[in-house]
């Protein structure tokens, strides 16, 4: 969330970040104008509650009953008219909080300028994409032909956009998660396992509520919200906490089914396991002093690539330029692997720098050394890496003529032995 006082102070450098996000401006005005009433209501309330004070203290020295009398009862008027307009002020700020929710973060002076997607820029692209002596199968031609994946009891179990992983394609999916988990603690993360179900307050705090309400899934009767992703309950583990600067950065990790009412295309991503309203992920997160968050940037995506490198999959950085940025990003590298069955390439990881634009919605603060006042910390966020992607990567680029598949070295530890599923 955006400090009121900057766009109080600096509407037009907020509305110039949104028309670089190709968004209206208008949403500025808006909340300068709420900001106006608030503060007009928050003064009259004030100098009202000063001249009750006075004349509460006149009243208790006044000996004229009849003007006790009097005063007390100009003074019930006056309190009829706080309570008013203290109403008045919880209702535009109700509106107020409601309308700078839905604002985006202020992209980093870093972030391309571009209309979208089509627009972001390729930064490098590492190791070769395979060449084969033989046509590559697609991971949803392959993976039922191995028993490695069922379409078919995943949509008798649940519906569409589900399937089943069973045998090698269950251990390689679980492989895959571990590997990761304990690459990052290596790398200097900290493992947390989380709920997968959070309150709407820790939504909130994460920047997934109240813009991205129609893709969570909610239970109702308890008021529990499945998580969309790792990030949403490690930020949650410090809302409203003070942190001392001794212990910034504070770096963990952590694996979580991830759950999304995914709106899809028609005609993209339809086949396969690629897109689904439920996938599993290996999120990074870090909370950093401001002064450090850009080196931490670096340091996250370092750590993403480094799992990608390790399985030996061809690779692309891509930093996203303004027009396709993330609601609560301010710069942001995506990595892509390259799926030589699908014949394109794969979002794997997405690394964002978001500054203080969750801590300032989740009150997470640090305690500076010399004492003075608490400021905002940063946070940042990466996948590490998000599956089932990686896991259609690795069947696509390692399958053989024969049809079997090599388990790269990196995951034999956690495969039992295996190391062709065929």
């Amino acid at each position: 969330m955006l400090d009121i006082n900057l766009i109080r102070d600096d509407s037009q450098f907020v509305k110039d970040a949104l028309i670089k996000r190709n968004m209206e401006t208008i949403v500025v005005d808006e909340l300068i104008e709420l900001d106006v009433h608030r503060r007009n209501f928050l003064q009259e309330v004030e100098t009202l509650k000063a001249d009750r004070n006075r004349v509460s203290k006149e009243i208790a020295k006044s000996k004229d009953q009849s003007e006790r009398e009097e005063k007390i009862a100009s003074m019930r008027v006056v309190g009829d008219h706080i309570a008013e307009l203290d109403n008045k002020v919880r209702e535009v700020e109700t509106q107020l909080s409601d309308l700078i929710s839905g604002v985006p973060n202020i992209p980093d002076e870093i972030t391309p300028l571009g209309k979208d997607e089509s627009e972001n820029v390729v930064i490098r692209t590492v190791g070769e994409i395979p060449k084969f002596d033989f046509e590559p199968k697609t991971h949803w031609d392959m993976g039922p032909a191995l028993g490695l994946i069922n379409f078919e009891q995943g949509v008798k179990i649940t519906g569409s956009r589900f399937y089943v992983l069973s045998g090698a394609g269950a251990r390689l999916q679980r492989a895959l998660i571990a590997y990761m988990l304990d690459l990052h603690i290596k790398q200097g993360y900290l493992e947390k396992y989380t709920p997968f179900m959070v309150k709407a307050d820790t939504l909130y705090a994460a920047g997934q509520l109240p813009k991205f309400i129609d893709n969570l899934y909610h239970d109702i009767e308890e008021d529990y919200w499945m998580v969309p992703t790792a990030e949403v309950p490690l930020t949650g583990l410090h809302m409203n906490d003070f942190i001392g600067e001794d212990e910034l950065p504070i770096r963990y990790t952590a694996y979580t089914p991830c759950f999304r009412r995914e709106k899809m295309s028609a005609g993209r991503d339809v086949r396969g396991i690629k897109r689904g309203h439920q996938f599993d992920k290996v999120e990074m997160y870090i909370f950093s002093h401001p002064d450090e968050s850009n080196k931490e940037l670096e340091k996250m995506l370092a750590d993403a690539e480094e799992t990608v490198k390790l399985l030996g999959l061809p690779y692309r950085i891509i930093q996203l330029c303004t027009g396709d940025l993330g609601f609560n990003a301010r710069v942001t590298y995506d990595i892509e692997v390259w799926s030589a069955g699908c014949k394109e390439w794969l979002e794997v990881s997405s690394v964002s720098n978001v500054g203080d634009f969750q801590a300032r919605r989740a009150n997470i603060k640090y305690r500076p050394d010399d004492k003075s006042k608490p400021q905002l910390v940063h946070t940042l966020n990466g996948s590490g890496l998000g599956l089932p992607r990686t896991l259609i990567a690795v069947m696509e680029n390692y399958q053989q003529a024969d049809g079997s598949i090599v388990v790269p070295e990196v995951l034999h530890p956690w495969m039992g032995g295996i190391d062709l599923i065929r």
